[in-house]
């Protein structure tokens, strides 16, 4: 899957988390990205079965969209956590950092990071 569509994935998942609901609006706001780019974009991921639109709108994810856009978020967080407690650097250039690795990282990578953390923790 392509940067933007997980992006995009990520941040309806945001939304829903912090607003409860969903529109197009809203992801051109949060993004900063004009509406016809959102729209078209909203389109690609209806066609591909990760969301839903109702009648009003409203937008919601698959089950396929939901466990995708989860994932992206949960790599996001930890990543941020990752290079804010071993890199030491700003809790806001953690989390730009780690918007971009997140989509390139290897699922073993990003494994490795997570039982790092896990142990840190301990």
């Amino acid at each position: 899957m392509y940067e933007s569509r997980e992006n995009y994935l990520e941040t309806i998942l945001i939304l829903k988390n912090e607003t409860g609901s969903v529109r197009s609006i809203d992801i051109a706001r949060r993004l900063d990205f004009s509406k016809p780019s959102v729209s078209r974009a909203v389109a690609i991921l209806k066609e591909d079965k990760y969301i839903e639109i109702d009648e009003n709108g409203y937008i919601t994810l698959t089950n396929k969209g939901e466990e995708k856009a989860k994932s992206i978020y949960e790599r996001h967080k930890l990543l941020t956590k990752f290079l804010a407690q071993t890199a030491k650097v700003d809790e806001k250039i953690a989390e730009e950092d780690a918007c971009r690795i997140e989509h390139i990282i290897s699922d073993e990578t990003f494994q490795g990071i997570k039982n790092f953390l896990k142990n840190v923790s301990k």
